[in-house]
């Protein structure tokens, strides 16, 4: 049996730059952190008493005998991009559900490349589970998404990303005092609003206005130089909320799905309350809203988004892992 760890992320600026449709046009970059929430995959090799040969459980469940028969699709090409095709039995878990704006689809894809092969007992490195896992959901599957989630679960840590023309991505750790880290996540505050969502539903239309929009997504990609700077140099923390509050903003006119009157009211609430800035985590529609909050005012927050559930998080430095491999693989 082997069972991965793989996690889940938050974007604070850059999101959208990352879509093929703007990378093959110019560079973009997003800075975006692993967070300590995660997809759990197990593989174990199926028992011969089962009359199928491939077994999986996830939010449903399959008994087939050819990977061909597969139908959730990530795992069909997972499978065969590995040469794992026979007699295993794969399960996951997650610590969030999906459809939330913490990138979990592509997580997932992460994390079950990752244990298909340490299944075979085959290493591979955190550049080869991102570019693989982008292969099966950008190129195979045809998606409408970008390659963040792939890179930040791989990688983990808290990261500065550049999506390149031919398609080459460069990750940089960034480097930043710990009582910086410390500071910034501790004013950071998560809070889900209960609404679940297809990505690809709205990721699909800005695919197809990229080049209508491409000033705006110019402005969200030149932020990540303002917050950098501000982690980097520690000082004005501050500063990090402005820059949130500004990415959303420019965010809100990418497409008409990414917010809505009750994202509006929830944001213009928590702002009243103190917040110095925010974002709709992901492509928007629902899932998670992420809010720079100073200690002081953290209180009159939660008041103020009372009806919502908050998700406390820390920074998770390691992207996906084996956390377990049994004797008999």
């Amino acid at each position: 049996m082997i069972i991965t760890r793989t996690p889940l992320r938050i974007s604070f600026c850059g999101g959208g730059t990352d879509l093929p449709s703007f990378y093959r046009l110019e560079q973009g970059e997003v800075v975006s952190s692993a967070l300590n929430k995660y997809v759990y995959i197990t593989i174990n090799r199926l028992s011969p008493y089962f009359e199928n040969r491939i077994l999986l459980k996830y939010s449903d469940s399959e008994l087939v005998d050819s990977v061909e028969d597969i139908r959730h699709p990530i795992i069909r090409e997972a499978m065969k991009l590995t040469g794992v095709i026979d007699s295993v039995e794969i399960a996951s878990m997650a610590d969030i559900p999906a459809g939330t704006g913490l990138g979990s689809s592509s997580t997932y894809a992460v994390g079950l490349l990752h244990a298909l092969h340490a299944f075979k007992g085959e290493y591979v490195s955190a550049a080869q589970l991102a570019q693989e896992a982008c292969e099966i959901e950008i190129e195979r599957l045809h998606d409408p998404i970008g390659k963040q989630d792939q890179y930040i679960a791989a990688y983990g840590g808290f990261c500065h990303i550049r999506f390149n023309q031919d398609d080459s991505v460069y990750v940089d750790p960034i480097v930043c005092n710990a009582a910086t880290r410390e500071t910034l996540q501790d004013n950071l505050m998560i809070f889900y609003t209960g609404v679940t969502r297809r990505a690809t539903d709205i990721l699909r239309v800005q695919n197809d206005c990229t080049e209508s929009k491409i000033e705006v997504l110019r402005k969200m990609k030149q932020l990540c130089g303002g917050l950098l700077d501000v982690v980097r140099e520690g000082r004005s923390l501050n500063q990090f909320g402005d820059i949130l509050h500004q990415s959303w903003l420019h965010k809100k006119t990418l497409v008409n799905a990414i917010t809505n009157n009750s994202i509006d009211e929830y944001y213009e609430k928590a702002m009243n309350a103190g917040a110095l800035g925010g974002k709709i985590l992901g492509a928007g529609g629902g899932g998670f809203l992420l809010f720079y909050v100073e200690p002081q005012n953290q209180a009159r927050v939660r008041r103020a988004l009372v009806e919502l559930q908050e998700l406390p998080f820390r920074f998770e430095p390691q992207g996906s892992k084996v956390i377990y491999i049994s004797d008999d693989i």
